[in-house]
């Protein structure tokens, strides 16, 4: 599993196609295997040349030999409409299109000057060819996963330069329309209207509003530019691999600095019910959908209006999402809250009790190093929940990213403390029980204790972060988190926590053996149920405080969206810390007839 494998294109194209192994098959994961003659795309940068003095970096290799525009003899207008026939005549393979991106990107950095209706009518067309309906699946195989997001980005700018004739300009293709108009500060509120082709099923619409509020903000006659992609959202999910998917047009605006806000209508590609849409924009810098950049008006079972915030260096396209794999129920976010609150409350109880009891508590060794596990467990899980708390603040506020960064990076380490630190509990457990001759000292057992504790998380934390990082892999989009889609970053706490756990529940097998022990060949029933409820009281006292209740989230993996897994999931975690103290702390001297506890104290 994870072999790759490269082959070469068939002799009619160039490039080479890339496998991974994946359940003993080999998947083909990017395909870079393009057909369209480079000496032809090439034909743009003469354009640059014999157009605008741009000459420096032409000359260029195609199949091992030099392409000099000297010797070029090319018809070819400004709008370079020339080289539009070998374009379309192409196959929309994912070599290609990575090749008409790259080239899309070129025109827009380097031809954007003064965009006639001409080049704009060509350049949608050659757009138009890899926007088709037909070919979304394409996408997924072209190497650059940032493509769509760059054709977006190459699409905007280039059109946001475009020239309005009589105060107004409209280019339509099947699968892009753009739409201009001047305005100023006298004028009624502006409005782009678009109803496009999404698929063989029919059309969907979407509606640009600028308000009149907005409009008087102007200081002097303006343009306002309106692009809409009915595809381009599919585009985007499948480049992306992300659950959530775009469930409407991609609608981008060009407008002056001095317009923030504007009101879109998106009609749902899909319309089911008891699905909310979520108002969102393109983050151009992060290459993701943020939600902070929308808020939502109002939503129903056919469309969604949102309010956005346009800003010409970061929000400048929006769309709405769907989740189908995510439980947007409010039981779960009430749940964690309230949890989380009783959780930071019992945790700083046990604290606060832990210090007054220490001396009393902690007369033996065995007894010393118990509760300083516990201590250490309480102290990781009270830092990791206010983290969390803050992780959510920083994702819903308009906060920098290296703050993100780091409240994942400290959230990531004290969750990996808590579990490490559970884990030392557990060796505690089997050191009392299988070890009783064997006698380990304070001070080597708190060495050990805090490299297991500390140490490990430290180094998985760190290297997580330097290596994922400098990708901008680190993050997951949407959240202060670890990434799982691009670069499975999450795999660095679900990995030691799983581990873990599976050693914990070992753990609490050796216990229940030990303790059920003595009913084995005796018939007295009074007995047999004796040893059943001490045996429930060590399985009930053990699971919060070796992290047990953390293996249920396989079931939410297994069924994501079973409501009933993912609320108990929640409620046995959120209130963690409130069984901690319980069963910790509180229930301390009863627990003390258990046969395994009896170890400990005496």
């Amino acid at each position: 599993n994870g072999a790759i494998c490269v082959q070469p294109c068939s002799p009619s194209f160039h490039g080479e196609t890339s496998f991974v192994c994946e359940d003993r098959k080999w998947q083909m994961f990017a395909d870079a295997c393009a057909s369209l003659d480079v000496q032809s795309l090439f034909q743009v940068r003469y354009l640059l040349c014999i157009y605008f003095g741009i000459c420096s970096s032409f000359l260029a290799k195609t199949n091992g030999r030099k392409f000099d525009p000297e010797t070029q003899v090319i018809n070819c207008q400004a709008d370079f409409s020339c080289i539009i026939p070998d374009i379309l005549s192409s196959p929309a393979i994912p070599g290609n299109i990575a090749d008409i991106v790259e080239l899309l990107k070129k025109i827009s950095l380097l031809l954007s000057e003064n965009v006639s209706r001409g080049k704009m009518q060509s350049y949608s067309r050659i757009a138009n060819h890899i926007l088709n309906s037909s070919i979304i699946s394409n996408w997924a195989f072209v190497r650059d996963r940032n493509a769509s997001s760059i054709l977006l980005d190459s699409v905007n700018l280039f059109a946001g330069k475009l020239l309005l004739s009589n105060g107004s300009e409209s280019i339509e293709e099947h699968f892009i329309s753009t739409k201009g108009y001047s305005i100023h500060k006298n004028t009624s509120r502006k409005s782009f209207d678009f109803s496009m082709e999404f698929s063989n099923i029919g059309n969907i619409t979407g509606h640009v509003v600028i308000p009149e509020e907005e409009l008087m903000k102007l200081p002097k006659t303006s343009k306002a530019i309106s692009i809409a992609f009915p595809t381009l959202g599919a585009i985007i999910e499948t480049s992306r691999l992300d659950p959530g998917f775009v469930n409407g047009m991609v609608l981008s605006v060009s407008l002056p600095e001095e317009l923030q806000h504007i009101l879109l209508t998106f009609e749902k590609v899909n319309k089911l019910e008891n699905v909310k849409a979520q108002c969102v924009g393109w983050h151009s810098a992060e290459r993701r959908w943020d939600k902070r950049a929308c808020t939502m008006k109002s939503d129903n079972i056919s469309s969604a209006v949102c309010t956005c915030r346009h800003h010409r260096r970061t929000f400048k396209s929006f769309s709405i999402l769907m989740s189908p794999t995510t439980l947007r129920s409010a039981v779960l976010d009430y749940i964690t809250r309230v949890g989380l609150g009783l959780s930071i409350f019992s945790l700083f109880l046990c604290l606060t009790i832990e210090a007054v009891v220490w001396h009393h508590v902690t007369k033996t060794e065995i007894t010393y190093m118990r509760h300083f596990c516990l201590v250490n467990i309480a102290t990781s899980l009270l830092i990791a929940d206010v983290l969390f708390i803050l992780a959510d603040v920083l994702h819903n506020t308009a906060l920098n990213y290296q703050l993100c960064v780091a409240a994942t990076f400290f959230l990531h380490f004290f969750y990996l403390a808590l579990f490490f630190w559970m884990f030392t509990l557990g060796l505690l457990i089997l050191y009392g029980l299988l070890l009783v001759f064997f006698k380990i000292t304070r001070s080597v057992f708190v060495a050990a204790a805090f490299s297991i504790g500390y140490g490990c998380p430290l180094v998985i934390s760190v290297l997580t972060v330097a290596i994922t990082e400098p990708k901008n892999g680190y993050l997951r989009s949407g959240a202060c988190w670890l990434n799982w889609y691009e670069t499975k970053a999450l795999l660095a706490f679900v990995v030691p926590a799983l581990s873990i756990i599976v050693v914990n529940v070992v753990v609490v097998v050796v216990v229940v053996a030990k303790t059920g022990r003595s009913s084995i060949g005796e018939g007295c029933k009074s007995q047999d149920l004796r040893n059943m409820i001490r045996i429930s009281k060590n399985v009930a006292l053990l699971t919060p405080l070796l992290g047990l209740t953390w293996g249920f989230g396989l079931a939410t993996i297994i069924d994501s969206r079973s409501l009933a897994f993912h609320v108990t999931f929640a409620l046995l975690n959120a209130f963690q810390g409130f069984f901690i103290l319980l069963f910790g702390t509180l229930l301390d001297r009863k627990v003390l007839i258990l046969d395994y506890m009896n170890i400990f104290y005496t």
